[in-house]
């Protein structure tokens, strides 16, 4: 079985000084894309320039989109996917650096597992200046063997009820499975809510090996998770309230989309059981007590009942509530 046609969906903004870089890493692909769909978000930088310059010689077909007002990065990439004409969908960062067979390794994912409606791989981490930091991405998102081991049995939903693993420029999905997911919640990152959804309507398979350079530099949005011991506690430190709210405020938008479109998603009452207990989990972390010890019986109380296992990262988490938050 052979794919019609890739497409690649790719979001530009004030992006010129990594933009030639990772056009020639598309340009240079063992499988060519079909077509190169951008939307550019109103750069004040040269980005549009370069893309125009880069089609011109461009061996596949490439339109260049120009929003009239800025969109922000999530409705910007629901924008560029929507135009893609292709079956097979490959998102495309406008800093990263793609290996020469990463559509190869793509298609033939695709090709293979007709069930599959999406796959993600590993990365490299470069910084700014293209070197090397000697990190792969997955290490630092904490997507553990056992973690990949879910995915590969088709239960990737359950990891990412924990903690999410999938990264946008990674990722690549058919489309048809994407019009479930659409349209994307303003409120949230792109790469998060269409993993999700993805692997609540099928499955997502993995790509251990790298297939881009992951850029790391100060303007990105997201970027890697922290790549060092003091970076990791860091985050652990800082994790307030706030960050609570936030992720309760997510799980309840991703619960709303299931209940909309619950014929469309299979078991999607039991997935909506598992946010409400994901939901209930990060309550009671939100509102452990300041004074550490009076933490003990709610942090054992979720430890006994498996939820640290079930909607976080196990003993990781229990040490950050016990030793480390304030």
């Amino acid at each position: 079985m052979s794919i019609p046609a890739i497409s690649i969906a790719m979001c530009t903004f004030n992006g010129a000084r990594f933009l030639d870089a990772q056009l020639e890493s598309l340009a240079a692909q063992s499988r060519l894309p079909d077509e190169l769909v951008v939307c550019d978000d109103g750069s004040s930088d040269n980005s549009r320039e370069i893309i125009a310059s880069f089609a011109r010689r461009a061996a596949f077909d490439i339109r260049l989109l120009t929003n009239d007002k800025t969109l922000g990065t999530t409705k910007n990439f629901e924008k560029a996917i929507q135009q893609c004409r292709g079956p097979v969908i490959v998102l495309a960062d406008q800093d990263d650096v793609w290996y020469a067979h990463k559509l190869d390794r793509i298609e033939r994912a695709f090709t293979q597992s007709p069930d599959v409606v999406a796959v993600f791989s590993d990365a490299d981490v470069i910084d700014e200046h293209s070197r090397p930091l000697g990190q792969r991405l997955w290490r630092t998102l904490a997507f553990t063997l056992a973690e990949q081991g879910q995915f590969a049995r088709g239960r990737g939903l359950e990891v990412l009820i924990r903690h999410p693993v999938v990264t946008g420029a990674t990722m690549a999905f058919r489309k048809k499975a994407f019009e479930l997911v659409a349209p994307l919640s303003p409120n949230e990152n792109h790469d998060r809510w269409i993993a999700f959804l993805l692997a609540a309507c099928g499955r997502l398979e993995i790509i251990p090996e790298p297939l881009i350079q992951y850029r790391q530099h100060g303007n990105q949005q997201i970027g890697p998770g922290p790549l060092t011991a003091h970076d990791k506690l860091m985050v652990a430190t800082a994790r307030t309230g706030n960050f609570y709210a936030q992720e309760i405020k997510r799980f309840r938008e991703l619960q709303n989309r299931l209940q909309e479109r619950q014929r469309d998603f299979a078991g999607a009452e039991r997935i909506q059981d598992n946010i409400e207990g994901k939901i209930s989990h990060l309550k009671r972390r939100a509102q452990l007590r300041r004074v550490k010890l009076a933490r003990i019986p709610t942090v054992l109380r979720d430890a006994l009942n498996g939820n640290y296992w079930r909607y976080s990262g196990g003993w990781r988490s229990i040490a950050k509530d016990l030793l480390i938050r304030e």
